[in-house]
């Protein structure tokens, strides 16, 4: 939905299944106009695309385009941003680390990157910026060599050529957004300023790096390194950082007592990667880059039930905050009190709790529609006193 300040607030359909796009439309026509109905039955609802490379390969062909742009007009919908970091099937099976591949330094993540940009062109509504979000290069875990780095940073210096390239033709603005996430190659707000300078350095005086790269910032990812919105957001601001979309979501927040460790085999379903980031008594970090490692670690004694654990396991906005149990709404509601500071800083907003299919009993609602209305509810409702409002 269009918001004051020029924003646009949508939720990401990587909650729904999507392997091609026959199944991607379904998902569009059974559950989005659900979730339209229930929250902006009366205004144009803005979509959070999640495009697989199949779907997207697809959805490419000129006639199913056309048939799309006729579907969105038809339902008052519009797409203002496509999440491009699962490249392959993203429900159902096991994801984790193969969510970035293929990465950076491979041309597959190049040319799915800018075929979604260039499907993204045609769906976009005049005056409105596009963006793509897309994987933190690669994964840590996958050593990529300097010889792969460094062609890692040509790809993404081609696709701000082709984004400028658009541009010219057209004069659509389009930004790509790195999305920082644990155990990535790059994971915090240090680590991307460094490649953000690299790229910068080895392009000195071409403003096309601002203009069309930047930042998908997810306020579940910083919050899991435990950063602060105010001093993280303030640093990308001062480097002259485009913050291209911010992700609202929510990380789980425990003491790690006997009985909260029991309760978190519940959160363990074999498809995404739940990094655990603890932080000790005395400010320590310890990195695990699984829930499963982390819980073992746990029964062998080495952690300490007043530490502090942080998962990587999307859990919906408004759900309930303890001592023991608890989210990670703080840094939402930080990210937003700064962006109602600033409230230029970013025109793309997604609600991003992607784990409806693997969420444990207790934390669903009756539907994913209603949760996703209650997240909307939730959100606006925070959103509210800062001036953003639907229009």
């Amino acid at each position: 939905m269009k918001l004051t300040h020029g924003a646009h607030l949508a939720y990401c359909t990587n909650v729904h299944r999507g392997r091609d796009w026959q199944e991607t439309l379904q998902s569009l026509t059974t559950h989005v106009l659900a979730v339209r109905g229930r929250v902006c039955p009366d205004r144009p609802f803005a979509i959070g695309l999640r495009l697989s490379d199949t779907a997207s390969r697809e959805l490419a062909v000129p006639d199913t385009l056309q048939k799309f742009q006729d579907w969105l007009r038809k339902n008052q919908c519009y797409v203002f941003t496509i999440n491009g970091f699962p490249y392959g099937n993203f429900h159902g099976s096991r994801v984790k680390e193969q969510v970035a591949q293929p990465d950076w330094a491979h041309p597959e993540r190049l040319d799915y990157t800018s075929r979604l940009f260039d499907i993204l062109a045609a769906l976009l509504p005049e005056g409105v910026t596009g963006s793509v979000s897309t994987v933190p290069v690669s994964f840590k875990q996958f050593n990529l060599t300097t010889t792969q780095m460094q062609l890692a940073c040509q790809q993404l210096w081609a696709c701000v050529e082709h984004l400028d390239d658009i541009r010219s033709r057209t004069g659509i603005e389009l930004h790509l957004g790195l999305e920082p996430e644990p155990f990535g190659t790059v994971e915090n707000t240090e680590e991307f300023l460094e490649l953000f300078h690299q790229v910068q350095n080895e392009h000195r005086g071409d403003d096309r790096l601002q203009r069309h790269l930047g930042i998908n910032y997810d306020t579940c990812h910083f919050a899991l390194q435990y950063e602060a919105p105010d001093s993280s957001l303030s640093r990308l601001l001062e480097s002259g950082v485009r913050v291209s979309k911010l992700h609202l979501s929510n990380a789980l927040r425990v003491r790690p007592t006997p009985e909260v460790l029991k309760a978190l085999v519940a959160f363990e379903d074999g498809v995404y990667f739940h990094q655990v980031i603890e932080r000790r008594s005395d400010g320590s970090l310890v990195r695990y880059p699984d829930l499963d490692r982390a819980l073992a670690a746990a029964r062998n004694g080495e952690v300490s039930g007043q530490a502090e654990w942080r998962v990587h396991f999307h859990i919906p906005l408004h759900a309930p905050e303890g001592i023991d149990w608890g989210t990670t709404a703080d840094h939402l509601r930080g990210t937003m009190a700064f962006l109602g500071k600033h409230p230029h800083l970013c025109q793309h907003l997604e609600m991003e709790t992607y784990t409806w299919e693997v969420l444990p009993d207790g934390w669903k609602d009756h539907s994913v529609e209603e949760m996703l209305a209650k997240e909307y509810r939730w959100t606006l409702d925070q959103l509210a006193p800062y001036g953003f409002h639907p229009v």
